[in-house]
């Protein structure tokens, strides 16, 4: 059982009001230590200097989507076992599909209820304290 107090997490989200409501989702759940970027182009070189224990990320994002993120992640010797889940807005099978084969630890649909996002974390992590 970690405690979410311990739990690095970086959002990506190119939505500052997505951004800020994951925020205090997980600020509400007790984690502590959040940071967030607004596109994974900025986020991947911040992870890979203070590496993080979750990343959270939106599918459509420009420039470079979470799927093409989530890549480079798993690529990495580095951050490669970072748990990542995927934020889309839509239940798209393929897209889905294509994050499961590239080794995505959970996804949410958006809009989600702060309740599922606790879970898809609970999933990956255990139960929080």
């Amino acid at each position: 059982m970690p405690a979410a107090s311990a739990i690095k997490v970086m959002v990506v989200d190119d939505q500052t009001s997505m951004r800020a409501m994951i925020r205090r989702a997980l600020q509400d759940l007790g984690f502590k230590d959040i940071r967030d970027k607004p596109s994974a182009v900025e986020a991947l070189p911040a992870v890979k200097a203070d590496r993080v224990h979750l990343i959270i990320s939106d599918y459509n994002m420009p420039d470079m989507d979470g799927l093409q993120f989530l890549e480079a992640v798993r690529a990495d010797g580095t951050i490669g076992k970072t748990v990542f889940i995927m934020l889309t807005g839509s239940a798209d099978k393929e897209v889905v599909q294509k994050a499961a084969a590239l080794g995505v630890n959970n996804y949410v649909v958006k809009p989600f209820a702060p309740a599922a996002l606790k879970e898809k974390i609970e999933r990956v992590f255990g139960e929080l304290t």
